[in-house]
């Protein structure tokens, strides 16, 4: 018998065989794909230390990356930092702060200057106004040298040297207020107030006066008839204040200046001390001289009351 060979026939009978065997290839042939292109793990191991040349080269590198993000950029983002990076970002904001802190304390420096320059061309109502405005204003207006340079350009000069114990405001204030109870002295002379004049001594058996005349009154009592008579004989007296020095202590100031009643004619030399006594200033003692003109060929006679 004669068996004839049908190509068809044998691939229909053979194809789930070839079936089965692509199936079971496949899976094989994608875990070798799989292993073949897999990286190979490394171990975690830190690398070797570079050369001292190396190293300080790196350190001067900016830590950033191609793309502008630099490693400190991306620990904050989330992503895990070696100790390496963790000391970069702690570097960067060390650095950051000390810069910060650098442009403040330039700023404190630079200010206080420029405001005392500033403020030294000011008066006292405005100074004091200017201190409560905010802070900055505050501490500036506080500032020792703006009231030392206030006090120069309002009185005098004379006391350059020294340090006032509790600071130059405080002791411009208490000059302030001694020059303002000297005014009130001329005030009353003036208006001739002899209840004022009562007032504005203290009442104390030490106080003394010397009139222009050249008398000599001592004590209390004493004193206040001495300024009854000057008011009942004269007229009220308009002085020109000049030249006027105050020194002002804890419990004591003095105070010297020149007073004209006639612009034309010679001072009078006078000297005022006050004490200071349940809050407030009196006048212990009153000193007056006035220089004459004899004639125009003589020198200039002082005569001390």
């Amino acid at each position: 018998m004669e068996i004839s060979y049908n190509p068809s026939i044998a691939l229909q009978s053979h194809q789930s065989l070839i079936i089965a065997t692509i199936v079971t290839l496949l899976p094989l042939l994608l875990a070798v794909r799989s292993l073949l292109f897999r990286r190979p793990h490394k171990p975690n191991v830190s690398p070797p230390a570079p050369p001292a040349g190396k190293e300080e080269t790196k350190q001067a590198t900016p830590s950033c990356s191609c793309n502008g993000t630099s490693g400190s950029e991306a620990f904050l983002n989330g992503d895990k930092a070696t100790p390496a990076e963790e000391d970069m970002v702690t570097a960067d904001v060390s650095k950051v702060a000390a810069e910060r802190q650098s442009g403040a304390s330039m700023m404190e420096q630079l200010v206080p200057e420029i405001t005392t320059h500033a403020l030294s061309y000011l008066d006292y109502p405005s100074l004091c106004r200017l201190s409560m405005t905010n802070s900055l204003m505050r501490k500036a207006a506080n500032d020792d040298n703006a009231w030392k340079a206030l006090y120069h350009k309002d009185f005098t000069l004379e006391q350059d040297s020294i340090t006032p114990v509790n600071g130059w405001k405080a002791y411009y204030a208490a000059t302030r207020a001694i020059m303002n109870v000297n005014t009130e002295f001329f005030n009353i002379i003036r208006n001739r107030s002899l209840t004022a004049m009562s007032c504005f001594w203290l009442n104390a058996d030490y106080v003394k006066c010397v009139h222009a005349s050249g008398e000599h009154f001592s004590g209390y009592n004493a004193v206040i008839q001495s300024w009854q008579l000057a008011f009942n004989w004269e007229q009220g007296v308009d002085f020109q204040v000049r030249d006027v020095r105050a020194r002002v202590l804890t419990d004591m100031a003095w105070v010297t200046m020149k007073t004209f009643v006639d612009m034309d004619s010679g001072p009078f030399n006078m000297t005022n001390i006050f004490e200071f006594h349940h809050g407030r200033w009196y006048l212990v003692h009153h000193h007056s001289s006035v220089m004459l003109l004899a004639d125009a060929d003589m020198e200039h006679q002082i005569v001390h009351g």
